[in-house]
């Protein structure tokens, strides 16, 4: 058997805040950003449309 064996070793799929970045490459930390990235525009983006549709709610109900 080897001393290190490649199976055991598995990257995580998604980032975890906290994460050990040691082990990962530019290419992959990168990746990461990007990732990331996506999803705070699409955070960004969904709390735009909250605030919208509460503004249009307080506007409808506005006496």
């Amino acid at each position: 058997m080897a001393m290190f064996d490649d199976d055991q070793v598995k990257k995580p799929k998604g980032h975890e805040v906290g994460m050990i970045l040691d082990a990962m490459s530019v290419d992959e930390l990168a990746d990461r950003i990007a990732l990331l990235e996506g999803e705070i525009a699409r955070l960004r983006a969904a709390i735009e449309s909250k605030r919208q549709s509460k503004s249009a709610a307080d506007a409808f109900f506005k006496i």
